[in-house]
């Protein structure tokens, strides 16, 4: 059975369900009696190297509606957690991401989705999102940066994802075409390389990346060759011997640490030589991962990240005191800066929530119809004004920092102009 079929089946049984369930409306309250309580769903890989990631994102939505009383207005709120990945992956799995899908849409309580991380992930799940019969659900992403998802990119897109012709996706990060342009730009005006090597790991996220970075480096005069890397290869020797031959001295890794980037990342220290002999460049999709961070191999490597780093949002009162707050309670700052933008997310969700009916359908359309939904810099975790386009999804806070891998931590080196 194939997934549309199988989604559009499911779609069809909770549908059902809900007719059936006369007492309860799409809510998860009961009908005519003023009962307010729904369910957000927080759908992230738990599983493999994203986990401390993932954890992380849980835990700072959890501890920020803990401190606004678990409520959006006179909507009880709680948090469901979904996991994404699977132990045999060690990542997140197209299989899952499906299941997942079909499961928010059955689960009658449920009002929106705050994910994915991966951006192949939410390429399955926002159009069966998108045809739920009491929606379209509302999915707000933390992480999301394929700029296909919201805009014009590949064929098809971004209508493809939304069958129903109407939007049902945000996101509160940036997108590949500025993180690409600016790892580039970096690149030849900071580190002054003139021979790079881009690979990507043939995921969606990877391959949009590795070309924004290759277009606009090549424009940069930096000469390019392009090569993708199997995440089940044993080593990686080929591939960097022949760039040892063709003298380069930059790698651009186009992809997520979980498809075998410890790996990828010793093979080349071992034969290009350190990160100051050969600059090892990488997108976000390498931030946030303790065990990369620890890695001898990592040390010196530069990464782009599409937000702020954690010490550049703790700069904000509002923020700073959050990641106090975050701190005395889990006893560690949170692993990666993803886990502020989870909660910037879930923000965005809550007040789509509060000037909602309650339905799935009434909470989408306060983010993606009319004037959309905006969160004040008083209030924002980002610790700035944030507002969500109704006509695309698309968040108006368009950052993007340059960090470093120093000492086993990620340490921002600056805040990097988006043209």
């Amino acid at each position: 059975m194939n997934r549309r079929i199988k989604a559009l089946t499911v779609l069809a049984a909770a549908a059902a369900t809900a007719v059936a369930a006369t007492a309860c409306d799409s809510s998860g309250g009961e009908s005519g009696s003023g009962t307010t309580e729904v369910v957000v769903g927080v759908d992230l890989p738990f599983q493999g190297s994203s986990k401390d990631a993932s954890d992380s994102t849980w835990n700072a939505m959890s501890l920020y509606l803990e401190q606004v009383g678990n409520k959006a207005g006179k909507y009880k709120v709680t948090l469901k957690k979904y996991d994404d990945s699977t132990a045999a992956a060690g990542k997140w799995d197209a299989a899952q991401c499906t299941k997942n899908a079909n499961d928010h849409v059955a689960n009658t309580s449920e009002v929106a989705v705050m994910g994915t991380y991966n951006s192949g992930c939410a390429q399955l799940q926002i159009p069966v999102l998108n045809q739920d019969p009491s929606g379209p659900m509302l999915m707000v992403s933390h992480a999301n940066t394929n700029p296909g998802l919201t805009k014009t990119w590949d064929t098809g897109e971004p209508g493809k994802w939304y069958p129903t012709n109407k939007r049902n996706y945000a996101r509160v990060v940036t997108t590949d075409d500025y993180q690409g342009k600016a790892a580039a730009q970096m690149a030849i005006k900071d580190l002054g390389v003139k021979n790079c090597l881009v690979l990507d790991d043939t995921e969606t996220y990877g391959k949009g990346v590795a070309k924004q970075f290759a277009d606009e480096a090549t424009k940069q005069g930096i000469k390019i060759s392009t090569a993708a890397w199997d995440a089940k290869a044993t080593n990686y020797n080929a591939l960097f011997n022949k760039a040892k031959t063709d003298g380069v001295d930059c790698v651009f890794t186009g992809g997520v640490f979980d498809n075998n980037g410890g790996q990828l990342v010793k093979d080349k220290v071992r034969i290009l030589g350190d990160n100051k002999t050969v600059k090892l460049i990488g997108p976000d999709g390498m931030v946030g991962y303790p065990e990369f961070d620890k890695m001898p191999e990592a040390e010196g490597a530069y990464q782009t990240f599409p937000g702020l780093g954690l010490s550049d949002l703790a700069k904000s009162s509002v923020t700073g005191k959050f990641l106090a707050d975050y701190k005395t309670k889990y006893g560690a700052d949170p692993a990666s800066p993803y886990a502020l933008y989870g909660v910037q997310a879930l923000q965005v969700i809550l007040a789509a929530i509060e000037k909602s009916d309650g339905t799935r359908k009434g909470v989408t359309e306060q983010v993606l119809s009319g004037t959309g939904v905006s969160v004040p810099a008083s209030t924002a975790i980002l610790g700035k004004d944030i507002k969500i386009d109704p006509a695309t999804g698309d968040v108006n806070a368009i950052d993007m920092t340059i960090q470093t891998i120093t000492g086993g931590k990620e340490t921002t080196v600056k805040a990097w102009p988006v043209a």
